[in-house]
């Protein structure tokens, strides 16, 4: 997580819900890992216009936790897990200070799902 020194502004904001800031960023990854992990990254596009930095990407991992709101209540199942999302980055003085993103949410509960 040091590398989030390096990337992301302490303040950043995130308008994709969650807690803020460089450390809420940290906490978000955490989580993700722990339900997720080990997880990687296919990168499908990165585009960059100005000062936002557009990234396409999917997130694949395994199912061994359900403490993040989103898998609240399912049973963990081991099953691999493949999650699309496609993020906005604003870059100022070379630090993320901001950020969006689109999840495919329901793509990743119907993955899991008991059969």
């Amino acid at each position: 997580m040091t590398v989030l020194d390096e990337l992301v502004a302490e303040d950043m904001v995130n308008h994709a819900a969650g807690p803020q800031g460089r450390e809420g960023l940290g906490q978000i990854l955490q989580t993700i890992e722990d339900d997720l992990g080990p997880i990687s990254f296919e990168q499908h596009h990165l585009i960059a216009d100005g000062d936002l930095v557009v990234q396409h990407v999917t997130m694949h991992g395994t199912h061994r936790g359900s403490t993040m709101p989103l898998l609240d209540g399912l049973q963990v199942s081991g099953r691999a897990a493949a999650w699309r999302f496609i993020h906005i980055w604003r870059v100022a003085d070379g630090m993320i200070v901001e950020h969006w993103a689109c999840r495919d949410d329901m793509g990743l509960v119907e993955q899991l799902k008991p059969a």
